[in-house]
């Protein structure tokens, strides 16, 4: 039987074209998610990280199973004051795990690990295994989601190709995409394909992973007296996508958060748009053409 959850107060939602961005955004399950959140890859004593993000008004965490540490982010949260109730919380699930058992075993573990009975979202971690593979793992998500144990379902690193199999197949699309963005690998065919099917787009390694030495960004950084991970951010937001800053660094945490009151002028987008090295930009692993 599916759980009934109550939704999260619905804040108007600009359209993403609009250079002014909203803190959530509608996903297509009916629930809302903040346009900002928490990474927290290669980090796993994160729990103090968590906390510290939320108490200064972080609403979302992203994790993995591949992470290690979704007990981490347990411990965060109820280190924070905040309610389990305010806060987005992300996992997926790794490919290795990719057969229908498996996966439904995987969310019951990260469900147990997190210490509370729901994902807010919950992901296929990458589209490597094969289209079997990966209508089986999400087929299961979809019916963890029936279960009451996550809310939405999304897919990560998945190229059009492999949200059509799901299409196809004639299930619920993704509520969420989360790729690799940023304005060295921009990723538009992707991004185009989703805006046209209601699917938001998360970007992870928006920071570059601290590569912050282009002179267009720094040079940008001057200009509106921010740091150049706040330019990145901000870029990210103006395009529309959900970006996932990490850091285990307090004071670099909170000033991550502190882009929404301000923008980059529509002739300084562009020169940031115009360092588009396509795949070749990239900075992870970036399996989005796998077959």
């Amino acid at each position: 039987m599916s759980a009934v959850f109550p939704m999260y107060t619905i804040r108007p939602v600009l359209n993403v074209r609009r250079t002014m961005v909203e803190t959530d955004v509608r996903l297509s399950t009916g629930y809302t998610m903040p346009t900002l959140g928490l990474g927290v890859y290669m980090n796993d004593e994160c729990a103090e990280a968590c906390k510290v993000a939320l108490q200064n008004d972080y609403r979302m965490i992203d994790s993995a199973r591949f992470y290690e540490n979704e007990a981490q982010v347990g411990v965060g949260i109820r280190g924070s004051g905040v309610k389990r109730e305010d806060i987005f919380i992300t996992s997926k699930v790794f490919h290795t795990d990719f057969t229908y058992d498996h996966t439904k075993a995987a969310v019951k573990d990260s469900i147990a690990n997190l210490g509370y009975s729901y994902y807010d979202l919950y992901l296929t971690h990458s589209a490597v295994g094969g289209t079997a593979a990966r209508l089986a793992a999400y087929k299961a998500l979809l019916d963890a989601k029936a279960d009451g144990l996550i809310r939405s379902v999304g897919v990560s690193n998945y190229s059009a190709k492999h949200i059509e199999e799901i299409r196809e197949a004639g299930l619920e699309m993704p509520a969420v995409n989360q790729i690799e963005l940023h304005p060295f690998c921009q990723q538009k065919p992707i991004v185009e394909y989703c805006n046209k099917h209601n699917i938001v787009v998360q970007a992870y390694s928006p920071l570059l992973r601290g590569a912050l030495d282009n002179p267009i960004i720094q040079k940008l950084a001057k200009k509106y007296s921010k740091d150049g991970a706040q330019i990145l951010i901000r870029w990210s937001l103006q395009r529309g996508f959900v970006p996932l800053p990490k850091s285990s660094q307090p004071q670099r945490i909170i000033s991550n958060n502190l882009v929404f009151n301000w923008n980059i002028e529509p002739m300084d987008m562009a020169k940031l748009d115009a360092l588009d090295r396509g795949k070749e930009g990239a900075v992870t692993w970036n399996p989005v053409d796998v077959d």
